[in-house]
């Protein structure tokens, strides 16, 4: 076998607690650039895993061939990789312990860790000479996080996290890189600049290192990308060239496109029933003529960055409105001032439904007319990931971060159903952190929508969804919207995914003066 190659005969991949595909084959050669994809749920994140040696490859039988040439040389940068790093820097946080907040390790020390700086859990020690240096490194030129090396990893949009952590996978020296949908939630810079990476790096076959591309749909792929795998219902679904590969999914459109109409119309339908059925648990109609957020002057930011500055917004019902800006324009903050979770609210003239912040009312009294789809929902909903999905659905209802309390017979049905919806049916007892991210992010759009609550908060919902799922998750956000109930704040750089019904939309620009637009369509 040569020296950047691997070959798979009849193995299965399997962890302590199960066997989680059974039997398939692969083979990937020097000078081959592979696209892993397939369903969410269908072996694809399972097979990552097992590259990456989060779970094992075993040999079925005497004729079983396993031989990888990047065994203990793969580093992997994902949406999962990215939420499991919030979740340690959660776990580190010493903000109770100073009189500031703990901002946690920097982009500078997070990376220097690969290049023989402290670990973690040792962020105080001294880092080593190379760390004044990084500015002048490619890789981070080639990731252009040069200007956000000394920002906390807490403090930086998910897109920054990502460039940073393929900045960092770089300079590791590991000889495979799996990239699993790395565009997902990234501005048009950084899509440029990642697009870049792949032509520079990724098509250059013989070089270090390698590069397997992952992705839940087949959008935007590189054309340095000459192979194919797809994973579907725990098998190999197909494996060949990107050509051929091509061909299969013009069938499949045309195929899909003659039943488009009558599946939107049979889950609209159903979608309908299920809302009639479980009315009694969802908010009342909300007053037309209530005004749901009011910000005036407003003015957010840490040390010397200001992330709004003299923002002034409102939004009333039935106002739909998408947000747009590049990553690190202050999206995630502003979604952050409405459900609380940035403590800066505080401070300004910020008014909900009616109540100005900071006046008396509980969260309690703010979350139960807020329905929450964000990359934070999704890391604090990871550390409870023993929950079963009947109780994440429950837990919708109640304004829960997971279930502590007795679930009712009525909120048991009305769960099931919408399970069935979302395509879960009879997996309800499945434990939330055996899914895959995808997966777990359609289960968290679903929480968000039982209850109809007055304002649904939507940070890049269809990350980590595969083109099925998506379809149904944008669906059911257009009907949602014609309800009248319940009025969307939409995050999302993908322009597919903006709804005919945003009429409204803001414009964050850091780099102008003011640093907002607001453009009604």
């Amino acid at each position: 076998m040569s020296n950047n190659s691997i070959k798979i005969k009849n193995c299965r991949i399997e962890d302590s607690k199960r066997v989680s595909i059974e039997e398939f084959d692969f083979e990937m050669k020097e000078n081959e650039a592979w696209l892993v994809i397939g369903p969410n749920g269908g072996g694809k994140a399972e097979f990552v895993k097992a590259l990456s040696g989060e779970k094992r490859i075993v040999m079925n039988g005497s004729d079983s061939v396993y031989e990888n040439d990047f065994v203990g040389s793969v580093e992997t940068v994902s949406l999962e990789v990215a939420a499991k790093l919030i979740e340690q820097e959660r776990e580190l946080d010493e903000t109770e312990y100073m009189d500031r907040l703990d901002e946690g390790r920097t982009g500078r020390r997070f990376i220097c860790e690969v290049l023989g700086g402290p670990d973690a859990k040792h962020r105080h020690v001294p880092l080593p000479p190379i760390a004044s240096k990084l500015e002048a490194l490619p890789e981070i030129k080639l990731c252009g996080i040069e200007k956000i090396l000394d920002r906390g990893l807490r403090l930086m949009s998910t897109g920054e996290i990502r460039r940073t952590l393929l900045a960092r996978a770089l300079l590791s020296k590991k000889r495979l890189l799996i990239l699993s949908d790395p565009f997902a939630g990234l501005d048009v810079k950084s899509r440029s600049i990642l697009l870049e990476f792949f032509q520079t790096i990724a098509g250059k076959m013989n070089s270090s290192p390698k590069i397997i591309l992952s992705m839940e749909r087949y959008f935007e792929i590189p054309q340095t990308i000459t192979n194919v795998v797809e994973f579907a219902g725990g098998k190999v679904s197909f494996s060949g060239t990107k050509a051929e590969y091509e061909k299969i999914l013009e069938e499949r459109r045309r195929e899909k496109e003659k039943v488009r109409d009558s599946e939107k119309s049979a889950f609209l339908s159903e979608l309908n029933e299920i809302s009639e059925s479980t009315r009694f648990l969802q908010n009342e109609k909300v007053d037309g003529k209530e005004t749901l957020i009011q910000m005036n002057d407003v003015n957010v930011g840490w040390g010397d960055k200001r992330v709004l500055r003299h923002f002034d917004w409102t939004v009333m019902p039935g106002e739909h409105w998408l947000i747009q800006g590049p990553n690190g324009s202050g999206k995630t903050t502003l979604l952050e001032l409405i459900t609380g979770d940035n403590k800066q609210v505080f401070c300004n003239d910020v008014w909900l439904f009616g109540n100005k912040r900071g006046s008396g009312e509980s969260i309690w009294d703010i979350k139960k007319n807020l329905g929450i789809v964000s990359y934070r929902l999704h890391v604090e909903y990871r550390m409870v990931a023993g929950t079963d999905l009947e109780g994440v659905i429950i837990s919708g209802f109640r304004d829960s971060i997971g279930l502590y309390e007795q679930r009712t017979d009525v909120e048991v049905a009305a769960a099931r159903k919408w399970l069935k919806l979302a395509g879960f049916e009879g997996r309800e007892s499945e434990s939330f952190g055996n899914l895959s991210y995808g997966e777990q992010r359609a289960i968290l759009i679903i929480r968000a929508a039982v209850k109809s609550p007055k304002i649904m908060i939507l940070d890049e919902p269809c990350h980590g969804l595969d083109e099925s799922y998506r379809q149904k998750i944008l669906d059911l956000l257009e009907k949602i919207a014609e309800t009248g109930t319940t009025t969307l704040l939409h995050v999302t750089h993908d322009v597919s995914e903006v709804l005919p019904c945003e009429k409204h939309i803001l414009q964050l620009k850091p780099d102008s003066e003011p640093m907002y637009e607001i453009v009604e369509k």
